[in-house]
């Protein structure tokens, strides 16, 4: 962890899918770097990866909405991800699921993953103030029961998300201090939007995200 004085000067890039997601932050924020790579792991990585050779951060900050899995997890709740994977990179036969890493065509201790997983260890994770959770990264977002049941028996994950993974694995393979910070915004599988809560997780969000950022840079 840096001292008071480094942690002034931190490079920091704050990250997003979309620019829905961090407008409240960039309003207030306009000397924090801001990438909104698009949704998906293919974006995120590329858009990434090509800003990280540009310029050299102390910490990237990726900030979104998710669905969570987890009940006592409320809606518009802001919480970090301490571990992360590529959930739906796998084989599917016969309505059963099987993660790549279990089928002998990848190691699932090879760097960076660990038993499968993508985990953010630095302390300033733990130093958030925030509620850590496990994140689990998929290419489609479905009301599918049997996927659903899949992802709780196989990672037991607190939420979802399109781009986490990819935050996790470029900035473990460079090096480089990240955050993955996100606000509830509806229970995997509830497609009907008018339950959702994106406004409420919005706000929570960014309200949560401007704290961090005034904490790492004040």
């Amino acid at each position: 962890m840096k001292g008071k004085h480094e942690i002034c000067c931190m490079q920091i890039l704050v990250i997003a899918a979309t620019e829905l997601e961090i407008e409240p932050f960039t309003a207030v924020h306009k000397n924090i770097d801001v990438l909104i790579t698009g949704v998906g792991v293919p974006a995120a990585i590329y858009h990434l990866l090509k800003r990280m050779h540009q310029i050299d951060y102390d910490l990237v900050i990726q900030a979104g909405i998710a669905g969570s899995f987890d009940d006592t997890l409320q809606p518009g709740q802001t919480v970090l991800v301490r571990k992360d994977c590529f959930a739906d990179l796998g084989f599917e036969e016969k309505e059963k699921y099987t993660p790549v890493f279990e089928t002998g065509f990848a190691d699932k201790n090879e760097f960076p993953f660990e038993n499968g997983w993508l985990n953010n260890t630095g302390s300033i994770l733990t130093n958030a103030g925030l509620p850590l959770v496990n994140g689990i990264t998929v290419n489609k977002v479905s009301d599918n029961a049997l996927q659903k049941q899949q992802f709780v028996k196989q990672f037991n994950p607190g939420i979802e998300t399109m781009e986490g993974a990819a935050l996790h694995y470029v900035c473990l393979q460079e090096n480089i201090p990240f955050l993955q910070i996100r606000s509830i915004s509806n229970y995997v599988g509830e497609r009907d939007k008018i339950k959702w809560k994106l406004k409420e997780a919005i706000e929570n969000l960014n309200i949560d995200l401007i704290k961090l950022i005034n904490r790492l840079t004040n």
